[in-house]
């Protein structure tokens, strides 16, 4: 019985050592910062009609709900869930020889995205510091809605008091895990993402350029 039970023992030992070191790892977090939004413009001039337009975004708040998974020593796959709100100045401008139109208002914006992401990490699992770079897609939901119309003047059409888009984006980011005590990492991240713009759409004339959305973010990371 005992010889039984000390054979048990070792090839439970054996199996135990011939797993990978870094086994399967969960863990789930969340991160506050700052969001900022990239601006657009566009003009179109001629000899009859010339038109103006851009708008303005300001810095806002931001969050980032996530889970992951360690699957690997270096590698991890994380789902996020990604808020942000930041305040919005749009402004157009048309005028020629007969008359000039124009409008300023102030609108808030919000986005809210579902985000997988794969992490890769400079450093094993088991390290203190931990850098790692990332790249994720999945949906976003940008809203927006007028705060104050505060100039409009001649035939240019406003904005929808409210609209809305669904479309895909494409997350990067860089950042760093910093264990600070048994199970809990402090993080840092910096990211971007990149979408079709349903904010330059409402411009007259609309804008080109695509929406970019940066975000300085800060939290804590728990393992378990």
């Amino acid at each position: 019985m005992k010889v039984k039970l000390g054979l048990a023992l070792a090839l439970g030992m054996v199996f135990a050592g011939s797993q990978p070191a870094f086994g399967g790892d969960y863990y789930a977090g969340a991160l506050g910062g700052i969001a900022t939004l990239s601006a657009d413009g566009r003009s179109v001039l001629s000899p009859a009609m010339s038109q103006l337009s851009l708008y303005k975004p300001e810095n806002g708040p931001a969050l980032n709900v996530l889970a992951g998974w360690d699957f690997s020593r270096y590698l991890s796959v994380q789902g996020n869930y990604i808020w942000n709100r930041n305040d919005l100045t749009l402004v157009s401008t048309a005028f020629g020889s007969a008359a000039t139109s124009q409008y300023e208002e102030a609108r808030s914006s919000q986005q809210s995205s579902v985000i997988v992401d794969l992490l890769g990490y400079m450093r094993a699992r088991d390290s203190r510091v931990r850098p790692y770079l990332s790249c994720g897609t999945g949906l976003e939901h940008l809203s927006s809605s007028v705060n104050l119309v505060k100039l409009a003047t001649g035939s240019l059409p406003l904005p929808p008091q409210q609209f809305s888009a669904n479309h895909i984006a494409l997350r990067v980011a860089v950042g760093i895990d910093l264990k600070i005590a048994r199970g809990w990492a402090f993080r840092y991240s910096f990211s971007e993402a990149i979408a079709s713009n349903p904010i330059s759409q409402q411009l007259v004339p609309p804008g080109q350029r695509g929406l970019e959305n940066f975000q300085n973010l800060f939290g804590l990371v728990w393992h378990f």
